[in-house]
């Protein structure tokens, strides 16, 4: 039987230069940390001005974009908050897992997150918050390298090292001084929770945070993961039992 081609593997069909400034510029805004000017998006993304400009003018009329009262700094808009929102909300894992963790949430009562692996990074689509006053939360949307979390090793970890490491980019970059940042340690590590079957963030994310992860395997490949987060001034070895076996009893409840 003929194969069908798939109409959109964009064989043939030329890629749209505008479209392709336009999404560039969406993502230069999500990532940064505060509003940028005109002339930073054009030097950054290397954009000429006049082409910027207009991307960002249309950007702003349809709320995609927003600036600042002078006029000259912009940042993401609210129909950029709409179209993320409505991407979580119909995300079929997303749904599955939401009620079990509103519920592994108040057995626990710290932060419980979902998180997809995106490249090398990690994104989070889902939290439910800590009723602790001391609580470190990722916001949904947010983006974290994957080898610095317990989120991020858990999905590795399900993954052939082959795949994993041209996946990851030539230097692992450090965001405390307990991040992993040699190849073969991490290697080794990955190894150990594939065999465990969970990841343990030990502050080489967060310093004073500990993350304890599961990977929720729907198929062949492992794309998300589930994770409790919890200062290290809270846990003990009685704590940490309770949160890996409510962790893989809410992955079980999950994939099924």
């Amino acid at each position: 039987m003929a194969e069908t081609a798939d109409p959109l593997d964009g064989g043939g069909v030329r890629s749209v230069k505008s479209a392709e400034r336009t999404i560039a510029l969406m993502e230069y805004l999500s990532a940064a940390e505060s509003p940028r000017s005109l002339r930073e998006v054009t030097c950054d993304l290397a954009i000429p001005r006049a082409s910027a400009y207009a991307l960002l003018v249309t950007l702003v009329r349809t709320g995609w974009v927003e600036h600042d009262d002078s006029g000259s700094r912009f940042r993401l808009g609210i129909r950029a908050l709409r179209a993320g929102a409505a991407y979580v909300e119909h995300d079929d894992v997303v749904q599955r897992a939401q009620p079990v963790m509103n519920d592994l949430s108040d057995q626990l009562g710290e932060t419980i997150h979902l998180a997809r692996l995106d490249g090398d990074e990690i994104v989070y689509l889902a939290t439910c918050i800590s009723r602790h006053s001391l609580a470190v939360v990722s916001r949904p949307g947010r983006r974290l390298p994957c080898w610095v979390t317990g989120l991020g090793k858990a999905i590795l970890a399900g993954r052939p090292w082959n795949e994993v490491d041209v996946l990851l980019p030539e230097t692992l970059a450090a965001r405390t001084e307990h991040t992993i940042t040699d190849r073969a340690v991490l290697r080794e590590q990955l190894a150990e929770i594939s065999r465990r079957g969970t990841a343990v963030d030990e502050q080489e994310s967060t310093l004073g945070l500990r993350c304890f992860a599961v990977p929720l395997d729907f198929g062949d490949t492992v794309n998300e993961a589930l994770s409790c987060s919890i200062p290290i001034v809270r846990l003990d070895d009685a704590r940490e039992k309770v949160i890996i076996d409510a962790l893989l009893q809410a992955r079980e409840r999950i994939i099924r």
